[in-house]
């Protein structure tokens, strides 16, 4: 039988998404997004959650980021048809955004990448002692999405954000707490006691005051959008690291674990 690439656990008005690649320490293959944006469109049309909690599977990582390697070539046709519209990542990202109740990102173990980004783009983070958190595209000779620079910038402000950009290295939790990455880190025992009587808390409150709040948040948000022609030269110079000699040696220095010679083109 196939594995689930998502286990969904339900108590009262709280609920739980598992993201189930332990063997791929959870990483975020296009498939596994698409199906995750349908759990989240599915519960918001039930409309008997109030708060959801994201996880990983095991111990080990909550997720390691985006599996550029399992790009699936049998989606149903309506998947293909968002395939193609859509980024699978911006299609996750913007399904915990346009949740209407809150979002707690319960990073149990790593989140590295698309990871981290998908932890930002949640309400609440809470973290386990043993987590480890950062962006690493400056290290592979990729530009990230601006976005998600955007989303670290109002999470963490500026200065902490360019450090987790331009060094491009891992923080612990301690560390991630004191930029603002995470909201509360405690042992890994304590994890979960604290995440779900913080979540009981949160659904226990007037469903349209969280819904109307967290609508006031994503719409201040969404008014800090990039100039049209900066956002222009911007994707062209995203375009031109994705084309050069640069990624392709990150990608190999990844692989075989040592420093990248970069050359700038």
């Amino acid at each position: 039988m196939e594995e689930k690439l998502l286990l969904i656990e339900k108590q009262g008005k709280v609920c739980t998404i598992i993201l189930n690649r332990p063997e791929r320490r959870n990483a975020l293959s296009p498939l596994l997004l698409f199906q995750f944006a349908e759990a989240l469109a599915r519960l918001k049309e039930e409309g008997e959650v109030l708060c959801l909690v994201i996880r990983g599977a095991g111990d080990k990582a909550f997720t390691s980021g985006y599996d550029i390697s399992d790009i699936p070539t049998n989606l149903p046709p309506e998947m293909a048809e968002a395939f193609k519209s859509k980024n699978p990542l911006q299609t996750g990202l913007e399904a915990i955004l346009n949740f209407p109740y809150p979002v707690i990102a319960m990073i149990n173990g790593h989140a590295f990448g698309a990871g981290c980004d998908l932890a930002v783009t949640c309400d609440l983070r809470i973290a386990a002692e043993s987590a480890q958190m950062g962006i690493p595209p400056a290290k592979l000779g990729i530009i990230y999405q601006p976005d998600g620079i955007m989303r670290l910038i109002n999470v963490v402000g500026l200065a902490n954000a360019k450090e987790i950009f331009l060094a491009g290295r891992s923080f612990g939790a301690l560390k991630a707490k004191e930029m603002g990455l995470v909201h509360y880190v405690l042992p890994p025992d304590q994890l979960a006691p604290f995440t779900y009587e913080l979540a009981q808390e949160i659904a226990g409150n007037a469903p349209l005051s969280l819904k109307g709040m967290k609508m006031i948040f994503n719409r201040a948000v969404k008014y800090q959008r990039l100039d049209p022609e900066d956002a222009r030269e911007i994707e062209s110079l995203r375009v031109q690291a994705f084309n050069s000699e640069d990624l392709k040696e990150g990608q190999r220095a990844f692989k075989e674990k040592r420093k990248p010679a970069f050359k700038g083109r």
